[in-house]
């Protein structure tokens, strides 16, 4: 009987060829997996943490992920990007609703990021990278502060910034120039990282790239410290003395407006226990008071009863008022802030110009309630949005009003510091969320815009956290949750104006102009290279 041996490249041989394979497999996972954990390490760098450095490293991962890949790879790397950022960050918005809604606005947000990521593909191709890639984000997040409904601008990247050493960079040109430096030291130090271990490998020197990626990490940081002479807490008009009032609320969630005569007669009674505590000599007469959002959502220009109870309670603190209520006039319901006199009454109004979609109005209303019947009855009639500026004449001082949701809008803010404002006040109802980190994010948005217009901003919040920041971005005096607590301080009142309040929206139409000029320039090199192959 005759042997066979067997033949070469036999099953024997086949055997280690599964290694390849995973290895295949691994290479697939690695980018996807890379995007959505970096999404994740830059929420990680949002408040309430203070670790505003990580969203460098969250950039640099994202700009390693992308680089060198296709447009449609970059859709889809962006979106888990996107996801990973976004689902943890809104997680809030489900708190009381459930999951529905907060997955709706995750999905559709993440889109824009989704862009971002097929943008940055195409720039990362060009000289100096990092600058055009910057620059697609900040034209993302412009969109995104517009459209769909008005825009939802939550997860702004300087947002994250209040504790950085990029902060001061707010004054000089706003949230735009905030975020577009964060972002481009993020993208610099991934290409400092391969251009180094490029240089290690190959010894070669690519020195006009090295310099760029030096210069996208250390301009920023740079132009950080050389704008901290825009940042000051000197009294240029003078100073005021504030109180700001919290009373809190029965309870927590969506229910706490069936309370709503509570939430009024503990505002009045927080207010009144201060008054005691001013005659008693405990606490400093306050020029003013400022109440919370929400804190008279019984109509007092309707309502006798609501009327005494803010009446007596400026009474007996003897100085002006400004009271969150909830009006209808001539048909319309409003988010209004009232100006009330210890010995006028009302005398002014502001009424909320950038209202919350599926909070305050309920856009698509047939179609919602044909998904969900509940929703609609959630937001049973539409607010209308205010059309003027809101500074009220207060104590002596020019108070701007920036009712919560508008904290987030830049253009919201600016027009009350271009309207007057020497100081400004974030009046907020954050009962709704609960305990979750929502208050806290929109409390760094305060912090920003404290720098971003050198004012003092005062934040009276319905169940916390209440503050006082002073124009710096410093935090000086700060309530807990759930409790009843009033804040008493001498605040700085502030008249010049910073290059961002001066430039307003212009420097962000400058970096998106950047954003599709180097987009331009990469498709137009990109068909340029493709003609050139095929001849």
């Amino acid at each position: 009987m005759t042997v066979t041996a067997p033949a070469a490249g036999g099953p024997d041989q086949a055997e280690p060829q599964p290694a390849p394979v995973a290895r295949r497999w691994f290479a697939r996972l690695v980018p996807p997996a890379a995007a959505a954990l970096s999404g994740v390490l830059l929420y990680v760098s949002f408040p309430p943490r203070t670790l505003w450095w990580l969203a460098l490293p969250a950039f640099a991962v994202f700009g390693w992920v992308l680089r060198g890949r296709g447009w449609k790879a970059g859709l889809g790397l962006g979106y888990l990007f996107g996801l990973g950022f976004l689902l943890p960050l809104l997680v809030w918005t489900g708190v009381e609703v459930g999951p529905g809604p907060w997955l709706a606005l995750v999905v559709i947000e993440a889109l824009f990021v989704a862009l971002v990521g097929a943008g940055v593909t195409a720039v990362a191709k060009l000289p100096a990278w990092p600058v055009w890639a910057a620059a697609v984000w900040i034209a993302a997040e412009a969109a995104r502060a517009r459209v769909p409904f008005s825009g939802f601008p939550w997860g702004k990247i300087a947002f994250g910034q209040a504790d950085g050493v990029f902060l001061p960079l707010a004054a000089v040109g706003g949230t735009p120039v905030l975020g577009f430096a964060v972002v481009l030291a993020g993208f610099g130090l991934y290409d400092v990282v391969r251009l180094a271990l490029e240089t290690r490998r190959t010894r070669a020197v690519h020195r006009g790239a090295a310099v760029a990626a030096l210069l996208s990490v250390a301009v920023p940081v740079l132009g950080a410290f050389a704008a901290r002479p825009l940042v000051s807490d000197d009294a240029e008009a003078g100073t005021a003395t504030v109180a700001v009032v919290q009373g809190n609320v029965p309870r927590a969630g969506l229910d706490f407006n069936s309370q709503r005569r509570a939430v009024l007669d503990y505002h009045a009674r927080e207010t009144e226990r201060l008054a005691a505590d001013v005659e008693a000599g405990e606490v400093p007469r306050p020029d003013f008071v400022l109440w919370p959002e929400n804190s008279s959502d019984i109509d007092p220009f309707t309502n006798t009863d609501a009327y005494a109870v803010i009446d007596r309670a400026a009474k007996a603190i003897g100085v002006p008022i400004s009271v969150g209520g909830v009006v209808e006039r001539d048909g319309r319901l409003l988010n209004e802030q009232i100006l009330w006199d210890p010995v006028k009454g009302p005398t002014d109004t502001y009424d909320k110009r950038q209202i919350q979609p599926f909070g305050e109005y309920l856009p698509l209303r047939p179609l919602i309630g044909a998904i969900n019947s509940e929703w609609t009855s959630m937001v049973a009639q539409d607010f209308s949005r205010g059309s003027e500026p809101g500074v009220f004449t207060m104590g002596g001082a020019e108070v701007g009003l920036v009712t919560c949701y508008e904290a987030a809008f830049d253009w919201a803010v600016r027009s009350e510091v271009v309207d007057g404002a020497q100081m400004i006040s974030v009046p907020s109802n954050n009962a709704t969320f609960g305990r979750s980190e929502m208050t806290y994010q929109q409390l760094a948005m305060s912090r920003v815009r404290a720098v971003e217009h050198s004012r003092t901003v005062t934040v009276p919040v319905t169940s916390g956290v209440s503050a006082i920041i002073m124009p710096d971005g410093t935090i000086t005096g700060r309530t807990g949750m759930f409790v009843p607590d009033t804040l008493v301080q001498e605040v700085p009142l502030r008249s010049s104006q910073t290059p961002a309040t001066q430039m307003g929206i212009l420097p962000e139409v400058l970096l998106v102009l950047v954003a599709a000029g180097g987009l331009g320039w990469a498709v137009t090199a990109g068909v340029r290279r493709k003609r050139a192959g095929g001849a």
